[in-house]
């Protein structure tokens, strides 16, 4: 297991970073000029941009008026990879001891209208014989919902293990999977939640954040991660491929997360190796779910307030607590609501990945995992 960071070679990228003031006054003069003048900037500019916000080289001010007005004039597919590279430069990346990797990416932001089911996934996924890792933080804008970090902790796992401790675990065969935080792999990132908060608006940060892949599988790493906006697949499926993720299966999800309706036919995105995108779908009905509503219900007193003020809600957490009791209830054998998300999205990832040849086949596999409680040993086993 070793860590690797990308370093570059061009001499114009070097340049642009020796002198913050003249890069981000020259940026934000393109930028941020209007919605009819406002012109585009390199790869190069972009990545050069968010190195500097980064490591603090540039004013405050001019770093939010760079993210901001990137998101008014609408980010270039250039620009996107220049955000996301200009983190994975500050990414510490652990190759684990696995042939292959699934690296579950949720929202960052988390959850304010449904029950998580996610965070239990990375488990199901290894008790499958499939490796995984799912990443976040503990709370970040616009949304400050119910994260991975929040539910995982409720559930009694660290949330502060290190990348090579991560990966360390996902290695070791009797648990397989693991959660790392973005405090640990990328701190300089971590460090700006304050900030992001006060430009209140969604980012580009907020896209290229979950496309960082701080933990990798020696031959091949796989992409899971959810979309809401029809025009964010091919955004997703760009940034993946520049981020070196072997494929990707980019889900239709509940609050843009990995888990789809469970009451209507999905509609999800895929690449493989060097495929083109492909628009896939699934029917919950064929792998015996019957459910009514499209998310995982919480109690209406536990929803968040809508008038509150900016930042977390006040049940958050409450609804981790319940999230992680009924998340490990259902791993444990409880049918309900959780049970049939957790198989549902476990179901499409192993058809994705090859290891079954229909989405049916896999929810077999899948469903006498869950009822075997097998996946709970492996959970209890990395608590």
């Amino acid at each position: 297991m070793f860590e690797y960071t990308k370093k570059s070679t061009t001499a114009s990228f070097d340049n642009l970073l020796e002198n913050p003031e003249k890069t981000m006054t020259s940026i934000i003069k393109r930028v941020a000029t209007g919605p009819e003048l406002s012109k585009s900037i390199s790869y190069e500019e972009s990545r050069a941009g968010m190195r500097l916000v980064l490591e603090g080289l540039a004013d405050p001010v001019q770093a939010a008026v760079f993210l901001i007005g990137l998101r008014m004039k609408r980010e270039t597919d250039d620009e996107n990879k220049g955000i996301l590279q200009g983190i994975r430069d500050k990414t510490k990346t652990v190759v684990a001891d696995v042939d292959e990797l699934v690296d579950i990416a949720d929202p960052y932001n988390g959850y304010g209208r449904s029950l998580p089911s996610s965070p239990f996934l990375p488990v199901l996924l290894a008790e499958s014989g499939v490796p995984a890792i799912s990443h976040g933080v503990e709370t970040v804008g616009p949304k400050f919902g119910v994260t991975h970090h929040q539910i995982l902790q409720a559930a009694g796992v660290s949330v502060e293990l290190t990348g090579e401790e991560a990966g360390k675990q996902i290695s070791n065969l009797e648990i397989g999977w693991a959660y790392v935080d973005q405090s640990q792999f990328c701190p300089s990132l971590f460090g700006m939640a304050e900030f992001r908060k006060k430009i209140v608006k969604r980012a580009a940060i907020s896209t290229a954040e979950v496309l960082t892949g701080p933990v990798r599988g020696r031959n091949k790493t796989h992409l899971l991660t959810g979309y809401v906006h029809n025009e964010y697949p091919p955004i997703y499926t760009m940034l993946a491929r520049h981020s070196g993720f072997n494929s990707a299966l980019l889900m239709r999800g509940t609050e843009g997360g990995v888990t789809p309706s469970l009451c209507k036919r999905g509609e999800f995105v895929r690449y493989w190796e060097q495929s083109k995108d492909v628009v896939v779908e699934a029917d919950t009905s064929k792998i015996g779910i019957e459910q009514e509503n499209r998310l995982v219900p919480i109690a209406h007193a536990l929803m968040p307030i809508i008038d509150r003020e900016f930042g977390p809600d006040e049940n958050n957490a409450e609804i981790a607590k319940l999230a992680a009791k009924e998340g490990l209830a259902n791993i444990e054998g409880k049918k309900s609501a959780t049970c049939d998300a957790l198989l549902y999205s476990a179901s499409l990832t192993l058809w994705h990945l090859g290891r079954y040849d229909s989405v049916p086949d896999a929810a077999s596999m899948v469903s006498e995992i869950l009822f075997s409680g097998n996946a709970a040993a492996r959970f209890r086993r990395a608590a």
